[in-house]
Parts: C-alpha cells; sequence; structure tokens
C-alpha cells in the first residue's frame, strides 16, 4: 500500500471526495478552501507541495492508525465514489447520522480511584454465550463493493479477534462460506421480503449453519432519499452497468442468500405489511432466538416483552433509516426501561471509541454493535483492517474501563457517567 495516494487517480478520487463532503460544503466549499489557499500562496512548486502533503497525510499501512478515525480517509481514496457515497450516507441532510455521533458528547465519565485494575476481563455473556468482548461486528451489506474479500475478510478478522459476527441478508457471501471461514457460527440478519419461501429458505440454511440469532431488521418499511449517496453517484464517471446488472433482479444475482430461491417472482426487498403477526410466524416456524433490530421507542419495546421476543437491537440503521434526528444512545434509556432487564438490549450507531461502548454499557446496554468502523478498515486495508479496528476499540475500551475503577464489564453501571445539563 505504500505510495497508494501518489498516482493521478486517488488524487482525483481525494479531489471529488472534498467537492462532495457537507463538512466543506458548510465551509463554502473546496473551490472556498482552495481560493483562500490560492491567495496566501503562489501556486509554485513549493505551494503545490504544502497542498499536496494534505493528500498524502494519510496512513499507509493498518499498524499505523492511532484510532478507527484513520481508516476513513484510506477508504475514502481506495473506493470508487459511488461506492464510497454509499458507505457514507445518511439520509436526506444527514441529521439522524450526525446526531448519532453528536449524542456522545452529551455524556460524561466519572471515574473512580483506588482500584486494582491490574487484571480488567472484558468477556461478557448474552444468551448463554460467553463473548470475548461486548463488541459484536454489525451486519452490513455488499461488502464486495469495499474490498473484493468482503465479508470472508471479515470473517476472518472475527476469527482471530474472537468477535460475533452478524452476516446480512444482503451479503455478497453467502452464509456457509462466512461460517466456514469464521470457524464457528454467526448471526442471522433477515430481511424477510414480501415472499415467504424467500424467507423460509434463508432461515433455513441459517440453521443448517447452526446460527443460533436470527436478527429480524424492522426499521425500513420503504426506500429513504440518501441525498449523500446520490451526490456521490454524480462524482463517479465509471461505467457501472459493466459490473452491475440494473433492477432488482440484477440486485438479487449478486447477493448469494437469494441463490436457488424463487427470484423472479421478487419485486423488491423490503417489507412495508410487516406486523407482529409476522414476528409470530417467525417464532413458530424456527428454535432460533429471535432479536429485533431498529427498536427505539419504550412502546416498541413494550411489545416486544409482551410478544416474547429474545431480544433487541437500539438501532436507527446508522442514519439510514427515518430522518428522525435522534441519536440511538438518546433512545436506549427508554427502551431499557421499557424491557426492565426481561431480555437482552444490544445497540448500535455512532460507536467509535472504547469510550463510546463504555457510556453505552454504562447505561444498561448487555453489548454493543459497530458498522461503519470496521467497513473502513476492511475499504483500507482488508481483513488486516478489520482486525486492527477491532483491537484498537478493545484497547481503548479496557483503558477507560481501567480509568473507572471497573474491573469487569458487569461493573460498569449507571454511577460511572452523568449527562450534561
Amino acid at each position: 500500500m505504500k505510495g497508494i495516494f501518489k498516482t493521478e487517480i486517488n488524487r482525483r478520487r481525494f479531489l471529488k471526495f472534498l467537492a462532495a463532503s457537507p463538512l466543506f460544503t458548510a465551509m463554502g466549499g473546496i473551490g472556498a478552501i482552495f481560493k483562500d489557499f490560492e491567495e496566501k500562496h503562489a501556486f509554485d512548486s513549493g505551494s503545490s507541495q504544502q497542498l499536496r502533503s494534505l493528500i498524502d497525510d494519510v496512513i499507509n499501512s493498518a499498524e499505523e492508525a492511532i484510532n478507527v478515525f484513520d481508516f476513513e480517509p484510506v477508504a475514502k481514496l481506495n473506493l470508487p465514489p459511488a461506492h464510497f457515497g454509499y458507505l457514507a450516507t445518511g439520509v436526506e441532510g444527514d441529521k439522524t447520522l450526525l446526531a448519532n455521533r453528536e449524542a456522545f458528547s452529551r455524556i460524561y465519565l466519572r471515574p473512580r480511584r483506588l482500584v486494582d485494575v491490574s487484571s480488567v476481563d472484558m468477556k461478557t455473556e448474552l444468551f448463554d454465550s460467553s463473548l470475548s468482548s461486548p463488541i459484536i461486528i454489525a451486519p452490513a451489506g455488499s461488502q464486495k463493493a469495499f474490498h473484493s474479500d468482503g465479508e470472508l475478510a471479515v470473517a476472518k478478522a472475527a476469527k482471530n479477534q474472537n468477535n460475533l459476527q452478524i452476516l446480512s441478508t444482503v451479503s455478497t457471501s453467502s452464509i456457509e462460506d462466512v461460517t466456514y471461514a469464521r470457524g464457528e457460527p454467526v448471526w442471522y440478519q433477515l430481511y424477510p421480503t414480501t415472499k415467504w419461501d424467500i424467507a423460509k429458505s434463508m432461515i433455513q440454511r441459517a440453521e443448517k449453519m447452526e446460527s443460533p440469532v436470527l436478527v429480524l431488521t424492522v426499521d425500513v418499511p420503504t426506500l429513504t432519499n440518501r441525498e449523500t449517496e446520490r451526490r456521490f453517484k454524480k462524482l463517479d464517471d465509471r461505467d457501472c452497468s459493466s459490473c452491475h446488472s440494473q433492477g432488482i433482479q440484477g440486485f438479487l444475482e449478486r447477493k448469494p442468500m437469494f441463490d436457488g430461491t424463487n427470484k423472479p417472482e421478487l419485486k423488491g426487498l423490503l417489507f412495508p405489511a410487516m406486523t407482529w403477526d409476522f414476528v409470530k410466524k417467525l417464532k413458530d416456524f424456527t428454535s432460533l432466538k429471535i432479536v429485533l433490530k431498529g427498536i427505539v421507542t419504550y412502546e416498541d419495546a413494550s411489545l416486544c416483552v409482551e410478544h416474547k421476543v429474545d431480544g433487541i437491537i437500539v438501532s436507527n440503521h446508522g442514519g439510514r433509516a427515518e430522518e428522525s434526528g435522534r441519536a440511538t444512545i438518546d433512545s436506549l434509556p427508554e427502551v431499557l426501561s421499557a424491557v426492565n432487564g426481561k431480555i437482552p438490549v444490544l445497540v448500535d450507531c455512532g460507536f467509535r471509541r472504547g469510550s463510546d461502548i463504555f457510556k453505552g454499557l454504562a447505561l444498561g446496554a448487555n453489548a454493543i454493535c459497530i458498522g461503519r468502523p470496521y467497513l473502513w478498515g476492511l475499504a483500507a486495508f482488508g481483513q488486516e483492517g478489520v482486525e486492527v479496528v477491532l483491537k484498537i476499540l478493545k484497547a481503548e475500551l479496557k483503558t477507560v474501563m481501567m480509568f473507572a475503577g471497573t474491573k469487569k464489564v458487569s461493573d460498569i453501571n449507571s454511577a460511572y457517567i452523568r449527562r450534561y445539563d
């Protein structure tokens, strides 16, 4: 990867990214930034070198990363604009995506002193299983758009770092291949579609591969207006039809979990008519534990308990579902209040630091799912990038636990955090 940023094509991609970035738009756009630079410097060889240094100041290997954010610029440069836009986008004005990060700044830590933290244990119990840490790899589709090894690279990283992995329905690798690569079962996330036969086929494959948990996503009844993704697509001058057949059937051809199903009958991936009756249908059909992903309110969490689901993932789809403007870390307390310890509650969206993970656990979550950070690592350096992302997050969480005076995950509780007034 040495010198990857010195090619003309990657410089152009970097400049294209800046042009589309909401941050640079807010600052007046890349033109305004370069205009200011031109006013201060003549564009001789010296000033051009200064400008290039801004572009070249990016890590060249996974081990150079200081935090997980260091992987994102590499992903931006490695990926075609349309692919990076798919990874980066929220919906509409990205308000919810941004809220997922900003909300952590309103919570502060209350560290304790004079506690023997020479040994810290991050083991976590979940559904009668012991996990090495409370950090779980969230489901994300189309991972071969970010790296040629896609979900298999993530599975191998999960194996080496001993992290639980959740596989997406719209994975670009099959559950069979991913399970073999990880060396043990994964959880399976389900978009059931409107065709029960298709849902049954995928569930049966998950059962055959001994997946213990089925994660039903319930927060996307319809397509969303992903403006950032659309803007990046405009910057992509490739002929995408050379790789992608168009329409839903072309999309499904790239998704091996739909192999062997009656794909021609399917008109779309989403299921806008899904109700609690479908949850009952799932429970009657499979012995897998059922976890609902996308619950964000007291009312729906209460219904989860009433309908005897096995767990909840508090999620707004990484800011890619409704534009509520509300962070999941802010939704978590009311969901926990409704559940009252009866079933496990996980949470995702916006977690980028060990301190973020600690805050989620302190509020009462049983585990934390991460998404974009490991995808940045995948896009940047493949399996190694994913592994280093997981290492960094675990190392940061261990450090926070030591400063807080919590020797094990079960010690973390609300006494260790407060919210700013």
